[in-house]
C-alpha cells in the first residue's frame, strides 16, 4: 500500500510518500494511523494527535473506522480550510 502525506504532516514524517506492507491487524484508516506512530520519531510526531489528521482511502475521504481492505493508497493530511 502507498502511504501519501501531505503539508505538515509530511515535513514531520519526512516523507513524501512511503510503500508499505500491513500487518494483518492493521484493517481499518484510524488503526493504520494508530500504527504508522510506532515507525519512527517523526511519524509519532506528525500523528500524535489523530483527531487532527484526515485521511483518504483512493483518493476519497474516510472516517477512522472506514475499512483498507483491497485500497491501493490512503493519503494523511491536516484539516483544510478555504477562504
Amino acid at each position: 500500500m502507498r502511504i501519501v502525506y501531505f503539508a505538515w504532516v509530511r515535513e514531520r514524517v519526512g516523507l513524501e510518500a512511503e510503500d508499505i506492507d500491513l500487518p494483518e491487524s492493521v484493517a481499518t484508516a484510524g488503526e493504520l494511523v494508530d500504527w504508522l506512530k510506532e515507525r519512527s520519531p517523526g511519524h509519532a510526531f506528525a500523528l500524535e494527535e489523530p483527531r487532527a489528521i484526515r485521511v483518504a482511502v483512493d483518493k476519497v475521504h474516510a472516517r477512522p473506522d472506514a475499512p483498507l481492505a483491497g485500497a491501493q493508497e490512503v493519503a494523511l493530511f491536516p484539516p483544510m480550510t478555504g477562504g
